[in-house]
């Protein structure tokens, strides 16, 4: 681009508008059915992504992730064998970057034949922030069926979820967010009062990762599920991380824990997690699902086929266990480790060793031993009929 071109924000933003005009007035020449136009923006962002590194994991998450969290939040939280739930009303993404992961919600559920209300996400970087909008609006959606706001989540600057009256206190029936991996934060006094941690107690400044998590568990209905991707610290960190976990975990709010394969983010090579929790859980235990060894190694990335995807999802949904894959875990074992959620420390992937018999094996040898020396005199016989040397 030329330097000399819209050089003051009003001629940006007038060429920016004569662009999307110009976008707009092609719009009429695809398909209603299909949304080519957001599917190419979507596709767009992903290759910028994939070229970014690091700077990737403010904005997106890839799609095969958010697949993932997209169907467990869809599955219906009292049976989820019955399949996704028809209709939600609300859904939340509190660090919605490009607001892919948002989207992902919705197509999953149309496939499915159901239909959202109203898309809700959150975002602090401003040109992000933008590029979620612009998201919405080239996937067809209405600007009265998302809303999306500019500001910090961990200091809760949306007025939107700032109601402290109860009865009056939006809530979403999902929520789906990727944060930033333990990011470092200032947490005050002030937030130390905040009606989302308390009772549950601040993240610590080097890591905001249970912030986050508990910012958007305040909010999420009393049927409702949260998918949430954080780094596998979160599991088995002490202070006050192990205190918040225990907490969670004693008032049975913590659901499902799934290990996914390292190398899957354009930010990262970290293998992370996905946390499920709910506010009305059934069970008495905790899913744990290690999928950290299926996977489809590629050069730079690994990535996720969609037999993978449903290997976690069908896991699930029907809460099986399968041998180094998947297990169940009572309360009361996870106490007995320190309310430690180390997912290997219950689901390892690793091959048994056989065992030796060393009786036995001697034995064998013995035989052996025999055998050689019954074979030995036989061979050294024939040699003395050949009139050569015996060995």
């Amino acid at each position: 681009m030329r330097s000399d071109f819209a050089k003051t924000p009003k001629e940006r933003n007038d060429a920016l508008c004569k662009i999307i005009t110009k976008i707009a007035e092609g719009i009429a020449d695809f398909s209603t059915d299909t949304d080519i136009l957001g599917d190419a923006y979507e596709y767009l962002i992903g290759k910028f992504a994939a070229g970014s590194g690091k700077k990737a994991g403010e904005f997106y998450t890839p799609q095969q992730i958010s697949t993932i969290l997209s169907r467990i939040v869809l599955l219906d939280s009292q049976d989820p064998t019955t399949g996704y739930k028809p209709k939600l009303n609300k859904v939340l993404d509190f660090t919605c970057g490009s607001g892919s992961l948002l989207l992902n919600v919705r197509t999953q559920l149309k496939k499915a034949k159901g239909s959202i209300g109203k898309i809700f996400g959150q975002e602090k970087n401003v040109t992000t922030y933008n590029l979620a909008r612009m998201n919405m609006l080239l996937h067809g959606m209405k600007d009265t069926e998302f809303e999306i706001f500019h500001g910090d989540t961990l200091l809760n600057q949306w007025d939107l979820l700032n109601e402290m009256n109860p009865s009056k206190k939006i809530e979403f029936d999902a929520i789906v967010a990727n944060p930033p991996f333990s990011l470092r934060w200032e947490p005050n006094d002030t937030l130390a009062e905040d009606f989302r941690f308390k009772g549950y107690g601040l993240a610590p400044k080097s890591a905001a990762d249970f912030a986050f998590l508990l910012h958007g568990f305040h909010f999420l209905s009393k049927e409702g599920t949260m998918a949430i991707i954080l780094p596998h610290g979160v599991l088995f960190r002490g202070g006050a991380e192990a205190r918040i976990r225990e907490k969670l975990l004693k008032e049975n709010y913590i659901d499902t824990v799934i290990g996914l394969p390292s190398n899957l983010f354009y930010s990262t090579g970290i293998p992370v997690c996905i946390l499920v929790l709910k506010r009305c859980k059934k069970k008495d235990d905790v899913l744990f699902i290690n999928a950290s060894e299926q996977f489809e190694k590629g050069k730079r990335q690994n990535s996720l086929s969609e037999k993978h995807l449903a290997n976690i999802v069908e896991t699930y949904k029907f809460r099986n266990e399968r041998i180094r894959y998947s297990r169940r875990v009572s309360m009361g074992e996870i106490k007995n480790n320190d309310y430690n959620l180390n997912i290997s420390r219950y689901v390892s992937t690793s091959e048994e060793e056989v065992k030796i018999d060393l009786k036995e094996i001697n034995t064998k040898l013995i035989e052996i031993n025999k055998s050689i020396k019954i074979n030995t005199d036989k061979h050294n016989e024939y040699l003395k009929e050949l009139g050569l040397n015996p060995i």
